[in-house]
């Protein structure tokens, strides 16, 4: 009947699986013929042909990874009432057998070490686990425990070999698991963080030129600060950033400067007394480069200064007395870290010199953003179209965040000014480019919630004149570019790690 008439053939499309448990010394030729059927021409007997192949699997269950395997093939088709089939055929198989379909599912995206010999079919796979597996994971992975840590192996294995943008989709169904929620064990976050810990390639010889690399760096930190959040430690990723990325930061990309020091900043209340004591001497070096000790006619990056002082402040907080070899205070702790029988008041004098400097320019620069404020409110007043109006509402945010910004530089320079300053280890400090939350929210509803608003803030350059790229945050440009699988550049990565994070193909670049 198979090579018959249209319409035989579309009835063995439906003998063929219904009967097929009854002839196993058939079996073989059985299947072989039903694929033959998906290969016809006609359109009405492939789609009887793909809705017949779950009921191959219906008594015969040690058939699953054959029939997903073909299945998964058959995403490409370009055909929709064909597609459709195949989801449903698929739908039906994994809620027969959940774990032997989606390890089915999973062999088609592949790893390093067995990668997808098909992008096509690589690409159709992801997005029907995405948009049909990931969904209804509540009613799928049943067994809970058992079937989450399951999809989280198979996830694990194939996070070997993704871009920018897969990797983000598989760490936020991660996070959605009951295996990784609120009330998971400490070891689940450490397991998480070692995930994006491999992602971000901590253990490669770093190279300032490989501006992939710094891209998946910086946005693996961000990444990780949602379990951070929540107690993972942040040791390995803060003593990369203090031995390899901090000591070359004017060879870093410039786009990528301020996306660095954002995430030290967003990092920083949530280090140890020990990871502190280390990378403070860094960040002492960067923030006196950018406060000016004398009026030298150059713009302050204010912004930089906004996010250096915020991460003093949180460093210096766990190991205070560590500041007195730094920038010349006097805090008695009681230990030999303490260095008080040495002079450095030379230092103490260079550093509050330059803390003066930087409030004399921010009192400026605040004054000249009121009265910009004032009038932007004019010209909103007087505006016709709706282009002129938005236009004035962006330029309005941009002071807004700038007066922001210059608050809370005044805010962290004055209890500095002491020789035995008090620092700010608390959250009465809200970074310019996030949104100010409300007392009765935990502060870590954004983080561990999803995505944080994004400002209009600039956040490079001199606050008074908002130019360039925006403030970003979680997620900023540098996410949001990497994450939605934008391409401009090659990287081959290391650990025999054939995407990059910015394409959706092999070889090709984060940024």
């Amino acid at each position: 009947m198979a090579k018959m008439s249209i319409k035989a053939k579309q009835l063995a499309a439906q003998f063929i699986p219904r009967f097929f448990k009854f002839f196993p010394s058939l079996s073989g030729s059985a299947i072989d013929t039903h694929l033959d059927l998906i290969e016809v021409e006609e359109l009405g007997v492939r789609v009887q042909a793909i809705r017949g192949l779950p009921l191959f699997c219906k008594d015969t269950p040690e058939h699953i990874a054959k029939i997903v395997d073909i299945l998964g093939q058959l995403l490409v088709s370009d055909e929709f009432v064909e597609r459709d089939a195949v989801h449903k055929a698929l739908m039906s198989l994994l809620t027969q057998d959940v774990k032997a379909s989606l390890t089915g599912l999973f062999k088609h995206i592949g790893c390093v070490d067995e990668p997808s010999s098909d992008e096509t079919i690589r690409e159709k796979v992801l997005s029907f686990i995405r948009d049909k597996v990931f969904p209804i994971k509540a009613e799928l992975l049943k067994p809970q425990d058992e079937m989450e840590r399951h999809i989280t192996d198979l996830i694990k294995k194939s996070l070997e070999d993704v871009t920018g943008a897969e990797f983000r989709m598989f760490m936020d169904f991660l996070k959605s698991l009951s295996i990784f929620g609120e009330k998971a064990p400490p070891e689940r976050m450490k397991e998480l963080i070692g995930i994006i810990e491999g992602q971000a390639d901590l253990d490669a010889q770093f190279n300032v030129a490989d501006a992939d690399h710094i891209d998946r760096l910086i946005s693996c930190v961000y990444m990780a600060l949602p379990f951070v959040v929540r107690g993972a430690s942040s040791s390995k990723f803060l003593n990369y950033l203090n031995k390899h990325i901090i000591p070359v930061f004017d060879k870093l990309p410039e786009e990528r400067k301020l996306d660095l020091l954002k995430a030290l900043a967003e990092i920083s209340p949530y280090t140890t007394p020990q990871d502190s004591r280390q990378i403070l001497p860094n960040v002492v070096q960067l923030l006196k480069k950018y406060m000016p000790r004398k009026k030298t006619g150059e713009e302050m990056n204010f912004t930089y200064v906004e996010c250096l002082l915020y991460t003093f402040h949180h460093l210096a907080h766990k190991v205070p007395n560590a500041t007195n070899s730094l920038c010349g205070y006097k805090i008695v702790t009681g230990q030999p870290s303490d260095r008080l029988g040495e002079d450095f008041s030379e230092l103490n004098k260079d550093f509050t010199e330059r803390l003066s400097n930087v409030e004399e320019l921010t009192r400026a620069t605040m004054k000249k953003l009121t009265q910009g404020m004032a009038e932007h409110n004019k010209a909103m007043a007087a505006a016709k179209s709706d282009e002129a109006k938005d236009s004035i509402k962006t330029q309005k945010q941009n002071t807004t965040t700038g007066l922001r910004t210059c608050n809370n530089i005044l805010a962290m320079t004055k209890p500095l000014h002491s020789k035995t300053p008090s620092f700010i280890g608390d959250k009465s400090i809200n970074l310019s480019w996030k949104e100010a939350t409300k007392p009765s929210v935990p502060a870590t509803t954004t983080a561990t919630g999803g995505k944080r608003p994004i400002t209009a803030a600039n956040g490079s350059g001199n606050v008074a004149s908002k130019k360039g790229r925006g403030a970003g945050g979680l997620p900023n440009q540098l996410v949001n570019r990497a994450l939605e699988g934008l391409s401009h550049g090659g990287r081959s990565g290391t650990r025999g790690r054939g995407r990059g994070w910015g394409g959706r193909g092999r070889g090709r670049g984060f940024r």
